[in-house]
């Protein structure tokens, strides 16, 4: 996965003119992913480097420190050039944030993920879809269980849709205990860990390079620092800030797609020059008009991003429902631009030697990743509804 050179990372927090130069290097390889389906394994090496895998690990534990304006800032700068990468970058974000908050892991659970993020570039991720459960926020327990044996704890599962599989060093597994009344929550294990396998799934129209894959855990060994328990009623309240890391991190993702998509074809209108026309495309107000249109959309995103990190950064992150309903509307804006994009360009637009072929494709993923529109609907509307 890494270069396994256990160097300390060269910088704590990228600055802008770092991150578009490490866009353009994955802006080369990604289309090439993108084809091949795999694991975008060259990235990774210059990400760790420059210190963006460890981007929001707290700074007593030699990261960035960042909060979600810098991870918002990284992961949407990186997905103008390899929307794949980009998303694992979130994850990894995200999750490091949310390990870094509150009381619920052990200070030295923490410090070992932490130290190898900034020393290897060790990625983790959140493990929660099942082939039969879907997704855990629309409700029910996982299958995934982890049992007490008589040398410890032992954890059993088939979890999909799972973003980054192959390169990941840990993997944060969303399981249940057998004892009735069960008990849900975290349990995180090493990827080399013995009885895990990776199932190579993943074929899918969009976000081709996160390869996320099936996991197999069959009697997983893990470590009792690494187990988080709790009754499924207490997980709702565990941490109002992770819906506000989701749409932040998660709509910028989506926005950067949308960004790459408005630049290219704003491109191809300043040089494409019909020739009943005589002047390039760009000069007709048809095409100006969509343009500002694409603008008015990435602009609003702009803001929301902006306006949802400054406020968690500062210790009042948007209430859950909220948080759901800003991702939907961030998603929809991003999709909305590149299909306005992709009109400007016609059938350009869906020839694949054409970067914005493979941002169509890519920013439609954004959909269906949790919370998904209806449910964050439901929730919000539920809510009002409900008597005083």
């Amino acid at each position: 996965m890494m270069d396994g050179i256990a160097d300390r990372i060269t910088d704590t927090q990228p600055n802008e003119q770092r991150l578009h130069a490490l866009r353009d290097v994955l802006a080369a390889n990604a289309s090439r992913y993108d084809k091949l389906g795999c694991f975008p394994a060259d990235n990774f090496g210059p990400l760790r480097q420059s210190g963006v895998l460890a981007l929001t690990v707290p700074r007593r534990h030699g990261g960035g420190g960042g909060g979600l304006r810098a991870a918002a800032q990284a992961v949407g700068i990186l997905a103008e050039g390899c929307s794949g990468t980009a998303l694992i970058v979130a994850m990894q974000l995200m999750k490091q944030s949310a390990l870094a908050r509150g009381d619920l892991w052990p200070e030295r659970t923490r410090a070992r993920i932490f130290d190898d993020a900034v020393t290897r570039g060790g990625l983790i991720n959140a493990l929660r879809v099942e082939p039969e459960l879907g997704s855990p926020t629309r409700g029910g327990l996982p299958a995934a269980t982890v049992r007490r044996s008589a040398d410890g704890w032992l954890l059993s599962g088939h979890k999909i849709f799972s973003t980054g599989a192959p390169g990941l060093r840990w993997m944060d597994v969303w399981a249940r205990t057998e004892d009735e009344p069960a008990r849900v929550g975290h349990v995180i294990v090493p990827a080399d860990a013995p009885g895990i396998s990776i199932v190579e799934t993943w074929d899918h129209l969009g976000m081709r390079a996160s390869c996320s894959h099936d996991v197999i855990f069959d009697d997983v060994p893990v470590d009792g620092d690494f187990i988080a328990l709790r009754p499924p009623v207490e997980w709702p309240s565990a941490d109002l800030s992770q819906g506000a890391w989701n749409a932040g991190c998660i709509g910028a993702v989506y926005t950067g797609i949308a960004r790459a998509a408005r630049d290219w074809v704003a491109d191809f209108l300043r040089h494409r020059v019909p020739s009943a026309l005589g002047v390039p495309l760009a000069t007709l107000p048809r095409a100006q008009e969509k343009v500002g249109e694409i603008e008015m959309l990435l602009s609003a995103n702009a803001r929301l991003i902006g306006s949802v990190a400054s406020d968690t950064d500062n210790g009042n992150p948007p209430h859950p429902n909220e948080s759901a309903l800003l991702k939907v509307m961030i998603i929809e804006n991003a999709v909305r631009a590149v299909e306005l994009a992709a009109g400007l360009a016609g059938n350009h637009a869906h020839a694949r030697v054409n970067p914005i072929e493979r941002y169509i494709r890519d920013v439609r993923c954004g959909r269906i990743q949790a919370p998904q529109a209806d449910a964050a609907y439901v929730a919000s509307g539920r809510a009002l509804l409900s008597p005083a």
